[in-house]
């Protein structure tokens, strides 16, 4: 009889075990859903002054950024050093006007010779007939200006790749916070479950502080992915020149390179474009140094008025000036000048040397981590699918008491980890993609 009694309890027990094992059946996930429903945040998020496609970001952070903006003005600064340099070959005129008055006038013989109040105007026209120097120095702005130009077109890229870093970091952020989302809600039901086997006496306060403990964690996580998040949406709001957060909308789609040619990716780098440009600015002007050893003539052409004229005074006068002027000694400046401006074409050369061999191991290490994470990635999928069978197949056999809640948590804590790893490696196949375009030159378009 007693033998009969503990039976029907071992019956009853295992009826109350799969009822309520089948209703946390329900509400755990068999497979991580391809598009989860938005996690139940502790704190709402800040609402976001507007949400950019990654194009329009780019395009705006372009636009807008205050970096881009400040070197935009280099261009006009180099335009206006050109502008001085082409008036040292145009004329220039002066005209001065003067009146001088005396104590008494000047007369011999009943004439005057010079009055007492008397009126002079001149005029100075002159031009530069021969100065090779400084028509050297034109060339040599000319050449600055397209040293800004690229310079400029380098901050360009520089923020472009900074924005859209920014905007994988909110993406990702994104991402994360959805895995982490589903974890708490795993863990939630699972603590819904062990405290409904408490209440119905068949469970312990262990496995119910241990899914509770679970549910902490998980919540700490997503808290942590939440404010990284906030921080993501921040940064990139600053990139693109607005007052608030900025969300992001679809994944971006780096198409691969069709051409991996270093040659042609070294050519397309603005930041080799540069260096290439300040050595042939600097080899201009080495080169030009000779020109400061050559004459300069200038031609004047002076025009007088002076009224009232004197006896001995003409009432209008002119003089036309030509002269040339050779400079013999000037105790070795020019000497040293042209060893500095050879030391800058030789720091030129080295610095171009030294970013184009960064350039190439960008390239080389660009691909290698591209083929390398996307097979990561391949695993990383891979192993999300078999700690989601693992979580599926612990929780069965815990539904039927052939195993304990340990495992049940180790396998959620597994799934969990895994997700995050996929997670983690989807933005580091992207981020790589964007390494290449960007070391190809081929980023921002």
């Amino acid at each position: 009889m007693r033998r009969l009694r503990q039976g029907a309890a071992v019956v009853v027990v295992t009826a109350v075990v799969a009822v309520q094992g089948v209703a946390w059946a329900q509400t755990t996930p068999q497979s991580a859903p391809q598009t989860p429903a938005a996690p139940v945040l502790p704190v709402p998020l800040p609402q976001p002054v507007m949400t950019l496609e990654f194009d329009a970001a780019i395009q705006a952070a372009v636009d807008k950024n205050p970096t881009v903006l400040l070197a935009a003005t280099n261009i006009n600064r180099a335009e206006g050093l050109l502008a001085q340099s082409r008036a040292a070959e145009r004329p220039t005129a002066t005209a001065t006007v003067s009146d001088a008055t005396i104590s008494s006038p000047v007369q011999f013989q009943g004439a005057t010779i010079v009055p007492r109040s008397q009126v002079t105007i001149t005029g100075d026209i002159s031009m530069a007939i021969f100065n090779a120097a400084r028509w050297a120095a034109i060339a040599q702005a000319m050449d600055q200006v397209d040293v800004a130009k690229i310079s400029t077109s380098d901050v360009r890229r520089q923020v472009a790749v900074a924005t859209a870093e920014a905007y994988l970091a909110v993406f990702a952020a994104r991402r994360q916070l959805e895995v982490d989302g589903r974890a708490l809600a795993n863990g939630r039901a699972h603590l819904d479950y062990a405290q409904k086997r408490l209440e119905g006496g068949v469970g312990s306060r262990v496995n119910a502080q241990r899914a509770a403990q679970e549910v902490s964690t998980d919540q700490a996580l997503l808290e942590n992915t939440r404010l990284a998040l906030v921080r993501a949406e921040e940064a990139l709001g600053v990139l693109v020149g607005v007052d608030g957060p900025v969300a992001v909308g679809a994944e971006p789609a780096f198409e691969a390179p069709a051409s991996t040619d270093v040659a042609q990716g070294l050519s397309a780098r603005t930041d080799v474009q540069l260096q290439r440009e300040n050595i042939k600015a600097a080899e201009r002007v080495l080169g030009d140094s000779k020109k400061d050893w050559w004459p300069t003539g200038t031609l004047s052409f002076d025009p007088t008025y002076i009224t009232p004229s004197g006896v001995f005074q003409q009432a209008k006068t002119w003089r036309l000036t030509v002269s040339f002027t050779q400079q013999i000694l000037d105790g070795g400046q020019r000497r040293g000048l042209k060893l500095q401006r050879a030391a800058a074409v030789d720091a030129s050369k080295q610095a171009e040397a030294s970013v184009e061999n960064q350039a190439k191991s960008d390239i080389r290490l660009a691909q290698e981590s591209v083929a390398s994470l996307e097979r990561a990635l391949a695993s990383a999928r891979q192993a999300v699918d078999q700690a989601n069978d693992v979580l599926q197949i612990t929780t069965t056999a815990f539904e039927v008491g052939a195993t304990t809640n340990l495992d049940v948590i180790d396998a959620e804590r597994t799934a969990r980890d895994a997700e995050t790893a996929a997670t983690n490696a989807e933005d580091a196949v992207r981020r790589a993609r964007l390494d290449l375009l960007v070391a190809l030159g081929r980023f921002p378009h």
